[in-house]
């Protein structure tokens, strides 16, 4: 695929280097991760209960959406721990986050394993794709069959980021990883049904409204926003996807991950999860000490980067095959008509 590059020993000594460089972010406070779990968890409950009481249907999806919001902060506090980031030795944490599993429609067994072998594989193409969206080159395309096309369409299109909720976090997370092999991934089950008995619970005590702007809702919006981000974060025009031989840590990190430039509102409740970037490069540094390594690092302050523009957003969802001649990203139109000029 493309040019054979091998590593050399310069190129294996100045990852080892610039992993080493964030090492000392890498180590938690955890005064400052119990006040940013306590204090996201305190506000997202209080939402959800003013989503719930609220005397007044707008009031209640002003309530609804602050909650979805708050419910990507919370999400990365979960991130954060499953790769023993924070609170890692906490049987407080344990639990908390076990119970935030539930809501969020998120088995801790399935995601920390599919998670970690994306960390592991981003940025090539010859890997399988548990926990990640999948990726083709043009010739894989062009040797596809009708059905595996149509497969990689759908799960790249616009509208399944949009249905999140369903299509990513209860049948890509969940549910089918529980049918594929139900010993491996019990715990599945276990956030289904909790899931599924918090939406009847409140549906029964306060009516469907009550469930939609609690639960279904605020799933629904950060859901989406969520399934966004880790689609826009591995697929963004001048991005790099690399061969087996010239794979490696820090190429992924920085080529064939994107910084996400937010403002200062999102950034808090995205938990800093647009420094993409440095969070693979190591993952063990808490998301609230990003900031602080990219502005201490030269190396990471030059990152492929992207925004929430709509310009941006359109042109990520552009990006749909990987042309080894053309070493880029195309969309499925131009490599049509490449194909047709050739």
């Amino acid at each position: 695929m493309g040019e054979k590059i091998p590593e050399t020993r310069s190129d294996y000594q100045a990852d080892r280097n610039l992993f080493k460089a964030t090492l000392p972010f890498s180590v938690e406070s955890v005064m400052t991760s119990w006040w940013v779990v306590g204090s996201t968890f305190f506000l997202l409950l209080a939402s959800l209960f003013g989503a719930a009481l609220a005397p007044v249907w707008p009031l209640r999806l002003v309530f609804s959406i602050s909650s979805a919001l708050l419910l990507l902060r919370a999400f990365i506090t979960y991130h954060d721990y499953m790769h023993n980031a924070i609170l890692s030795r906490s049987r407080t944490a344990w639990w908390l986050f076990r119970l935030f599993a539930v809501l969020a429609l998120t088995p801790p067994r399935t995601w920390k394993r599919t998670h970690n072998y994306h960390h592991g594989h981003v940025g090539k193409i010859d890997a399988a794709s548990p926990g990640a969206f999948a990726m083709m080159t043009t010739d894989m395309w062009r040797d596809a069959s009708l059905a595996a096309r149509m497969a990689y369409r759908v799960e790249r299109h616009p509208l399944t980021i949009l249905a999140g909720y369903f299509t990513i976090f209860f049948l890509s997370v969940t549910l089918l990883p529980f049918l594929r092999n139900p010993a491996r991934n019990w715990d599945s089950l276990l956030v289904m049904l909790g899931h599924a008995g918090l939406i009847a619970a409140l549906w029964m005590s306060g009516g469907f409204a009550t469930a939609f702007f609690v639960v279904l809702l605020p799933m629904t919006v950060a859901s989406m926003i969520g399934s966004y981000l880790f689609f826009a974060q591995h697929s963004f025009e001048n991005m790099q996807i690399l061969s087996t031989e010239t794979w490696t840590s820090r190429r992924a990190a920085i080529e064939s991950s994107s910084y996400l430039k937010l403002n200062k509102v999102m950034r808090w409740f995205t938990g800093n999860i647009g420094y993409h970037h440095i969070h693979h490069l190591n993952v063990r540094i808490p998301f609230y000490r990003l900031p602080e390594a990219m502005d201490a690092i030269a190396e990471l302050q030059s990152p492929v980067t992207i925004t929430l523009s709509l310009k941006d957003i359109r042109a990520c969802f552009r990006c749909c095959l990987w042309d080894e001649g053309l070493q880029r990203m195309v969309s499925y139109r131009e490599f049509a008509s490449a194909s047709a000029a050739a």
